[in-house]
Parts: structure tokens; sequence; C-alpha cells
């Protein structure tokens, strides 16, 4: 398997790899919500009776749906439904630790109050209540980081942004206006009215010159030092790295801060015929997988046009959140375990303390561990009693336990030098 490629900053343009404090909170968390939610929620994958294939948030340029017709779609935006409080609570549950909320996406539709555009939620739809402003304040009464994706480069909605090839002639278009007379304005916004933001998650950088990436991130940290920039900035420049969509990497990934966001079915946005909903096993082993390997894992939900958030979402982060109030202690404010690269587990480490996630449970009871030393083993989840033992065979640390598995997603042993 090739290495996974990155939005990877380039080193020195903070402290090294991992030195950053700014940076303290966001590895501690290990689990974010991201939430994209828009007027192509109200699509949902279909344009004039037709499954339009790929992400639901990208059917205006899949379909080239001239910005006339599109823009019909704003004045149906009433997502009776939406809850900011329900939103933070069960990203609160599933154990995530922030949240990163789509304030505009490609569409260039904004889910906020805007100055620079009427095109928003608040002066274009019926709807006509700030959603961003609303979850802000539901995450500081829960006490949850807030952060903010906002596409800079492509929007298919302004005359001078990039992507839209059907309504406007590329050579006619005057991208350094759109960067610094409606980019750099709504960014002050989005950083300005709506308190602490813990990240910018920048995205598809596309034809972004470095100078115009550089004044970005400069005018993010002018407005609010201790707020993060994503790598998808552009140019390698960023604060941490971004894999590729739903991409783990096969190997430790130590040397760099980094995250990968993903979704739990197969796109971003609600679509309607999208039930491919990945299992609650699948989800954790993913999130133990990043993190034993010293990653993020931002895993989105995509709320209807009624601003609901589909039930089989609601299950699953539910279930990941049930596993984390048992297993949380291998997870959160850990670092990349000494065994890696073994099928069927992954560890992680907190000083002497090693756990081992099994993923694959043996038929015998018996783990083999090349290369460890431990002195006990216990199980994570204290309400299991079943007998755990400790040897060692040549080189081999050897963990006798209980033929079947006490967790049915993964079970966790802490391993104690």
């Amino acid at each position: 398997m090739t290495e996974i490629e990155y939005f990877k900053p380039e080193r020195g343009q903070r402290p090294g790899a991992n030195q950053d404090p700014r940076l303290d909170w966001w590895r501690e968390a290990k689990f974010g919500m991201f939430i994209h939610w828009g007027v192509y929620s109200i699509p949902a994958g279909v344009w004039k009776g037709e499954h339009i294939p790929g992400i639901g948030e990208w059917i205006m340029l899949r379909a080239e749906i001239p910005i006339p017709e599109y823009e019909k779609l704003a004045p149906q935006f009433n997502p009776v439904k939406y809850d900011a409080d329900q939103i933070v609570k069960l990203a609160k549950a599933a154990g995530q630790k922030y949240i990163v909320l789509t304030s505009k996406h490609h569409d260039g539709f904004c889910m906020y109050g805007s100055e620079e555009t009427d095109y928003n939620i608040v002066d274009g739809s019926p709807f006509g209540r700030d959603v961003l402003g609303e979850l802000a304040a539901a995450c500081a009464r829960e006490g949850v980081k807030l952060g903010l994706y906002y596409s800079q480069t492509q929007d298919w909605h302004h005359p001078n942004g990039f992507g839209n090839t059907w309504d406007f002639d590329a050579d006619e278009q005057d991208f350094a206006d759109y960067i610094d007379n409606y980019v750099k304005p709504q960014v002050r916004e989005i950083l300005s009215n709506y308190g602490p933001i813990c990240i910018i998650w920048f995205d598809t950088p596309r034809i972004i010159e470095r100078h115009q990436s550089q004044e970005l991130l400069d005018l993010v940290h002018s407005l609010q030092p201790d707020c993060l920039v994503c790598g998808r900035l552009g140019n390698k420049l960023g604060d941490y790295a971004t894999a590729q969509d739903n991409a783990i990497p096969p190997d430790l990934q130590a040397e760099i801060d980094w995250e990968t966001p993903a979704t739990i079915n197969d796109t971003w946005a609600f679509k309607t015929h999208d039930h491919n909903w990945k299992s609650t096993t699948q989800l954790i082993q993913n999130l133990v997988d990043i993190v034993s390997k010293g990653g993020n894992y931002l895993l989105n939900i995509g709320p209807d046009a009624e601003g609901a958030i589909p039930e089989p979402s609601i299950e699953r982060l539910l279930a990941m959140g049930a596993w984390l109030d048992v297993n949380g202690e291998s997870i959160y404010g850990t670092l990349p375990g000494p065994l890696q690269g073994y099928e069927g587990y992954r560890t992680t480490r907190k000083g002497d303390t090693v756990y081992l996630h099994v993923f694959d449970w043996p038929p015998s009871g018996s783990i083999a561990l090349p290369g460890l030393d431990a002195s006990s083993a216990s199980w994570l989840d204290t309400s299991c009693d079943a007998p755990l033992s400790l040897s060692r065979v040549g080189g081999q640390l050897m963990i006798q336990a209980p033929a079947e598995a006490p967790n049915e997603h993964v079970t966790v042993i802490r391993l104690e030098r």
C-alpha cells in the first residue's frame, strides 16, 4: 500500500512537529464532529428527477446547475427542526470534543448572516436565523470547541470564485479580487462575530497562490492567535496536516500533527439514496486506528433540509460514545503505541501504560505480542471479570484471555510495565 497524500504544512512555519502548544487541546481531543449542511440538502442528490452521481454538496457542479436555478433553493430552505443544542449534546454524547460547521461551502451559500452577501441563511431564506450564531452559543454553554469550514477558492456562485465554468468565463474572472474583497472580509466576519473559533478548515486550495494562502493564514492568526488552520489552506501552509477524505495512512505518522476527515456513509451532505452506512464497529476501529498512528478523526454528519440528523448517524455516534465512556482512557490524550503494523490489533500509550486494542479476537483467547514488556494486564472495562493472565514465551509477551471477546467492537487491555 502506498502512502496516502496529505495536505501537509512545511516544517518551520511553526515550532517543530508536535511542539506548538496551540495544538495541545487538539492532540488531547482526538475525535471531532464535522457538519456539512446547506441548501444542497434540499435536492439531496436529486435534480429534475435524476440521481446525480457524487457527494451531495457538489450537486451544483455535478449537474452544472445555472445560478438562477440553484438560487431558487434558498427561498425553500426552512430547517424548522434545526436544534443547535441537540447537535452539541449529540457530539458530547458521542465523545467528540470539537465541532466544525460549513460556514460557506463551494456553492457559496452562507450559513450565517454575512454583511458581504444576501445569499445567506439569515437574509436569503425564510428561516431567517443565524445557524452559526446558535451553534456558537450552544457550544459555549456545553463547553465544546467550535471550528468553521470555509471554502476559500471554489465558489460557484460568486462571479470571481473558482469552479463555475458553465455560468462564467474563467478568462474574465478576477480571483485576486475575490480573495481580497470577498474571502478576507468573510473570514474576518466569522472570526470576529462568533466568539472563540478553534479551527478554520479551509478546503480544495486549487488555484490559490502561495502569497494568498500566507495572507489568509496571517489574517486568521492576527484575529484569533489560538485558532488553528488546517493544511488545506494550500501551498504547504497551515498548523496541521489533513489526510485525503476517508483515508487512513497504513503506517505511523508521528512526525506530524494530522487529521482524517470522514463520512459515516458515502456522502458528506444529506442524500436521500445513500444508505451505505458504516457499521459502529468499523467507525470505532477507524477511530482507534487513526489515534494509534498519531491522528485525529473528524467524523461527519449531514442534516437534512429540515435540519434533522439522519437516525443512522445518531445511532452510530451514540454507540461510539458508549464505547468511549468505558474505553476513552485509551484514546484521549494518548500517544501512538509501541507496536505498529500488526493486523488485528492497535496500541496507544500514556507514560508506562500501553493500551492494547484487539480488533480480531483470537478463538483461542491467546494473544502473542512480540517485543513488548509488561508486569500486569487488566481489562479497561472494569465490569469485565473474565480471567486474564500474562506470561513470557521466548521473546513474546503472551496474554491468555477468554475465547470470546468481552466487547463486540474493540476490546481494550491495559498493560503496565
